[in-house]
């Protein structure tokens, strides 16, 4: 019955790169049955680093970029050969069972947890000249989150839920950064993985080794995945230096 399943043959574009797109369904429930720190909790952030290396180590992409619970993955080679019914069910699966794995492997209380947890996923075809464009876009959204985040929880300081959420409605980003250094937080200074996120990509590393003809200890250059908390912006000359691009 083949015949009868939809976008069974449905593939991606010849000769563009994709991004594969995941993020986290539901994750303000989970935020508060794990009692994620606010705005922004490292294990929460360390975990999902994790999940990059997994998908690093299962499908070799040139870059994984990740701020909050989303995940842009930048593949050099297209799997599943190219189908895009299969890319989106393996890859939002994948995630998924990783950050659970990973949840669970870091000691943190699975037991006060509502349901299982899921990512969605998409693909997004691009040209290699509109690659750089969309991960600066990417790294804008992540900056805005950042922003809103620290108002966010600035404003609960003496406002409900509603009533903070109202107000950063009406908010430009001068006026958040006024904000927030009104109440003593200069967001310039904050840690560079909450305003920019973090990558994982592959870049020369120093390896020890032995060589056993000559009988002397030995360093080697070995590309390995590497994950950066301390990105850059985004720009032409970065993606340039990553690997398979």
């Amino acid at each position: 019955m083949k015949e009868c399943e939809i976008y069974s043959d449905l593939k991606i574009p010849c000769s563009s790169k994709i991004v594969v797109r995941a993020d986290g369904r539901n994750f303000h429930r989970l935020a508060r049955e794990l009692a994620l720190e606010k705005p922004y909790d490292k294990n929460f952030a360390s975990i999902m680093t994790m999940v990059g290396i997994d998908i690093f180590q299962e499908f070799s992409p040139i870059l994984v970029y990740i701020f909050s619970d989303e995940i842009n993955i930048l593949l050099g080679e297209i799997p599943f050969a190219g189908r895009v019914e299969k890319i989106d069910s393996v890859f939002s699966g994948f995630i998924s069972s990783s950050f659970t794995h990973n949840l669970l492997m870091n000691n943190q209380d699975h037991e006060q947890l509502s349901g299982p947890i899921s990512f969605d996923s998409r693909i997004v075809p691009l040209s290699t000249e509109m690659v750089v464009r969309y991960f600066q876009k990417r790294q804008s959204a992540a900056w805005r989150n950042c922003l809103n985040g620290y108002a966010y929880w600035t404003l609960r300081d003496e406002h409900s839920s509603q009533k903070a959420v109202q107000i950063l409605r009406k908010l430009k980003i001068k006026d958040l950064n006024d904000l927030l250094f009104n109440k003593g937080i200069k967001i310039s200074e904050l840690p560079s993985w909450q305003r920019r996120g973090m990558g994982i990509y592959r870049r020369d590393v120093e390896v020890a080794g032995f060589n056993p003809v000559e009988q002397k200890n030995v360093i080697s250059i070995r590309k390995k995945a590497f994950i950066d908390w301390k990105l850059p912006r985004f720009g032409s000359d970065f993606f340039e230096g990553l690997e398979k691009f």
